[in-house]
Parts: C-alpha cells; sequence; structure tokens
C-alpha cells in the first residue's frame, strides 16, 4: 500500500513581469519518501520551492497548497518551517564567522528571559551533529569548515526545527564525490526514520541511486512524474528527454583532435597560503596547453586545482609565489589581472557569483566589464557598440533573457554561466582557463558550454579545464592532469584515462608522485 501524501501543490502558476515561471505545476510528495525535482535551468524548479516555502507569499501565486490533508496558506519562512517544512537552499545561509551551534539555534535560541543559555545550546549541538555524523566541537567557526561539512550543519539546523518535509537545493553541487555520497547516505537515514526529503539535482546518477520518484519540469510546466518501483533501474535518457525535450545522445559532442605547438607552460609554480604563510598549497607544479587542445585539471577539493589558477592568473591568490609562465616559447610577467588579460590570458571562476559577475548590473554591462577598450574610444563607452555586442553572445549562447538589459541576477545559473563565458571570450583570449564551468547547471545547457569549448579548440585556443566530475573530464579533455595536495601526481591521455585510474592519482599521497610524460 502507498505511503499517503505529505504534501499536495496543484495547479500552481507564478508569474514575473514578462515571463510566466511556473503554469499549473503539480507536485505530490509521499511521506518518508525522497522525491527528486530535474528539468533545465529556468524550468522552475527554484520558483516552485519558494512558492512552497513562503518566499512567495499566498497571494502571489495561483494554485493550492495541501500539507498532511490540509490547505496551507504561508506568508513568510516562519509559517513553512513552523509546519516542519525546511529548505537548504544552494547558497548555504550560514554566517561564517559564528560558531556551529550559534548557526544552528540562531533564530530559535535555548533562552530563558531573553537570557541564553550557552550550555544547553552547545549540548543539544553537539547532539545533533552526532545525528548527522559530523564529528566537529560545536564552538567551531563555520568559516573553518569545509562545504561538505557546512551542508550537514544545515541539516542539522533543519532537525533542529522538527523537520518533517527537507527541500534540498542542488545539495552536491559543491561536493566531491566521497561528501555527496556521506550526504547521500544521510538522506536515506533520514528517509528511514519518516522524514520526507525533496531533492532539486542536475547529477543524474545520484538521483537514480536514491531517488522513490521523479518529477520533470520543463519551461515551467509539470511533464511527468516517474514512481520508481523498488530495485528498478532508471533510465537516465527518459529524464534527458522529459528535460529537454529530445534526446541528447552524445552528451559530450564529438570532435577531432589535431593540438598544435605548446601555447602555454606554467614550470616548476609554487604558492603558499594567504593567510598561513608557512603551509604550501600548490608545490612545483608544471603543466602545458597546446593550441586546439582541451587539458584537464583532476583532484579533490583542497588539491590545489583553483589556487593554481587564481595565481597564474595575474596572482589573484597566495603568497610567496614562484615559478615561470610561458606563451609560446617566450616567457611572461603576470603580475596583476590586467597584465594576464594583456597577455591573452582568461580565467572563467569557479564562483560565477562573487568574482564573475555584477548580479545588480546588465548582461550588456557584465559581457563588456573584462575589455571596455573594445565599446570606448577616449575612455567613453559607447552604450550602442556595447548592446549590440552583447546581443551578439545573447543569441549564439543561447542566452534566455528578453533582451541584454536584463538584470543577471535574475537569471537562471545556466544562463548566469553563459554570461560569464561571453565576458571572456569577448576579450578574444588565446589561453581560455575555465574552473567548474557547469557546476549546478543543467543537462542541456552543459552541452552547449561543451559545444563552446569545443569551437574554442577548433580556433586554435588553448583550453585548461577544472572540473571535479571525472565523467566530464574523461568526455571533453585530451589530457588530464591530475593534483593531490598541491602537487602534481598524474598526467595522462585521453585514451588511457578511467575514472579509477583518474581517483587513484587523485588520493595519493603528498610525497608520491607518479608524473607520467604523454606529450
Amino acid at each position: 500500500m502507498a505511503a499517503p501524501l505529505i504534501l499536495e501543490m496543484r495547479d500552481i502558476s507564478k508569474s514575473f513581469p514578462g515571463v510566466k515561471a511556473l503554469e499549473h505545476v503539480t507536485l505530490e510528495v509521499r511521506q518518508g519518501e525522497i522525491h527528486a525535482i530535474c528539468g533545465e535551468n529556468g524550468a522552475g524548479k527554484s520558483t516552485l520551492i519558494k512558492v512552497l516555502g513562503g518566499i512567495y507569499p499566498h497571494g502571489s501565486y495561483e494554485g493550492d497548497i495541501v500539507y498532511n490533508g490540509e490547505e496551507v496558506a504561508f506568508k513568510d519562512i516562519r509559517g513553512s518551517e513552523a509546519r516542519g517544512i525546511v529548505i537548504i537552499h544552494q547558497e548555504l545561509a550560514l554566517i561564517p564567522q559564528l560558531s556551529i551551534a550559534e548557526n544552528i539555534f540562531l533564530g530559535n535560541e535555548h533562552s530563558t528571559r531573553g537570557v541564553i543559555s550557552w550550555n544547553e545550546t552547545s549540548k543539544h549541538a553537539a547532539a545533533l551533529l552526532r545525528r548527522v555524523g559530523l564529528h566537529e566541537n560545536p564552538e567551531t567557526r563555520i568559516a573553518d569548515l569545509g562545504v561538505g561539512k557546512q551542508q550537514l550543519v544545515e541539516i542539522a539546523k533543519a532537525l533542529s526545527k522538527k523537520v518533517e518535509l527537507l527541500i534540498l537545493d542542488e545539495p552536491t553541487a559543491a561536493l566531491n564525490e566521497e561528501d555527496s555520497q556521506k550526504l547521500l547516505g544521510l538522506i536515506l537515514e533520514l528517509k528511514a526514520n519518516g522524514i520526507a526529503s525533496v531533492i532539486i539535482s542536475h547529477k543524474l546518477n545520484e538521483v537514480a541511486q536514491v531517488a522513490d520518484a521523479i518529477t520533470i519540469l520543463r519551461d515551467g510546466r509539470t511533464i511527468e512524474t516517474i514512481r520508481v518501483a523498488k530495485g528498478e533501474v532508471i533510465d537516465e535518457d527518459r529524464i534527458i528527454r522529459g528535460m529537454v525535450g529530445r534526446d541528447l545522445a552524445h552528451r559530450f559532442p564529438e570532435r577531432t583532435s589535431t593540438p598544435g605547438e605548446t601555447l602555454f607552460a606554467v614550470k616548476n609554480w609554487t604558492v603558499y597560503h594567504p593567510l598561513d604563510q608557512t603551509r604550501k598549497v600548490v608545490d612545483d607544479v608544471s603543466l602545458h596547453v597546446r593550441r586546439g587542445e582541451i587539458v584537464g585539471l583532476a583532484g579533490l577539493i583542497g588539491a590545489g586545482r583553483t589556487e593554481l589558477c587564481m595565481s597564474v592568473f595575474g596572482r589573484s591568490y597566495g603568497t610567496h609565489i614562484s615559478g615561470q609562465v610561458f606563451k609560446g616559447d617566450k616567457e611572461i610577467h603576470l603580475r596583476t589581472v590586467s597584465d594576464a588579460i594583456k597577455h591573452g590570458i582568461a580565467y572563467v571562476t569557479e564562483d560565477r557569483k562573487r568574482y564573475g559577475l555584477h548580479l545588480i548590473d546588465t548582461i550588456s554591462r557584465n559581457v563588456s566589464l573584462a575589455a571596455l577598450r573594445k565599446v570606448s574610444e577616449k575612455f567613453v563607452i559607447s552604450e550602442r557598440e556595447e548592446a549590440t555586442s552583447a546581443e551578439g553572445f545573447r543569441k549564439q549562447m543561447n542566452i534566455k533573457a528578453r533582451d541584454v538589459a536584463t538584470i543577471v541576477g535574475t537569471l537562471s545559473g545556466g544562463n548566469q554561466q553563459k554570461v560569464v563565458l561571453s565576458k571572456w571570450i569577448f576579450t578574444d583570449p588565446d589561453i581560455l582557463i575555465i574552473d567548474e564551468p557547469t557546476r549546478g547547471i543543467d543537462i542541456g545547457a552543459k552541452s552547449e558550454i561543451y559545444g563552446i569549448l569545443n569551437q574554442l579548440a577548433a580556433d586554435e585556443k588553448a583550453v585548461l579545464f577544472i572540473s571535479s566530475e571525472l565523467p566530464e573530464l574523461l568526455g571533453v579533455c585530451d589530457r588530464i592532469y591530475v593534483l593531490s595536495e598541491g602537487r602534481l601526481t598524474g598526467e595522462l591521455s585521453r585514451k588511457d584515462a578511467t575514472q579509477e585510474s583518474l581517483m587513484k592519482l587523485m588520493t595519493m599521497d603528498r610525497g608520491a608522485s607518479n608524473v607520467n610524460n604523454v606529450a
């Protein structure tokens, strides 16, 4: 017998000026099940969850929400949380300077007559941390935790509110494989304890691993809900067809690799941590990329991939930096970001919202920011040229926006990523360093970005590509370098690389090295 419904969202419609975000969407979640919501960026997933959580209050949408058999009308987040509905957003809502315990009970303090009992706070926080499998002192600052542990703190915080329905928006997007599996295991444990979960995710292998039901959204509409029989294996291609309305027979577009001479090289590169200047984060790394080549950079979180690339890109990270950078056979000196841009190097950051975009500005302004000289004369910017250039990228990149005057912060994650790419491609780089470009975006947008990288390679650019997804590295790259604890532990050609061989190199001890010269 099927479990009773804990949640029904009936004919939910939500509009914004000029945009119909949701149109008669229906969602049914049963008690104690894990229910996945899949769809491309802009399909309406986050809007639907914000309606449920009271972020978009009752009266701002059409349709009905029934929770535990009772019609509800939440006017704010407090209303939904009081009924046991807790949302953990992709952008974690933790205060870095406060402790774990303070974050867990923020707004829900253990107090008597307005005086907080820190002993009670710490005791209850420790119990919640044990429940989620996090072995940390409750007094530890959030800033001193990795992203994976911060996710567990968010779940502990949800459990402190007596959660009955837990909503997780892209919970593993920023996690490595090990942390992702731990988090999925915890969600399964919560299910065993009767807590229902709704997961929004683009990682279809994880959806197939844990979901009891999958609802697919496309263009603000419900396409179908798939209920998974016990022991059944989900067909990922079926999910993809529902999401994008077409088959993606080749998720990684095919291309013929014909690399030329070495265009970009880093030799004996060493970087120390900006705060702890006794700690090496990049240790004597050397690598090269040829014209027309896409070279991957693999490693676990903390391996030093981002630190390496940011430090090379105009010394944007680190201290006591040493080593050499070459463009062709000529050594170049990149003391600032401006130096890097002048030498034809572009860096697409993994943190598009913090470092890559001005979220409160337009597509047009964001695209031109790194190459204002191309749309200005005598230090005066031509808004017409700026808009014309941005419009070209809007069409070329298939950025889903009404026009280039659209504020970037209103775009979906995948479309924001395309704006960041447009900004750096507009600088006409010879070398593109691209860091986690597909994190948190849908399968359709990923395919488009792979196509853009292939075109850059076809144009004889050099591409250095960081990714935490091993199938992506294997599907896109010609060669792959591997880092572990700041050291280069291996270099594999595409034909020799497997997920197993990469993982072995990614987990190699700091003192070991197994660099194979496949050049």
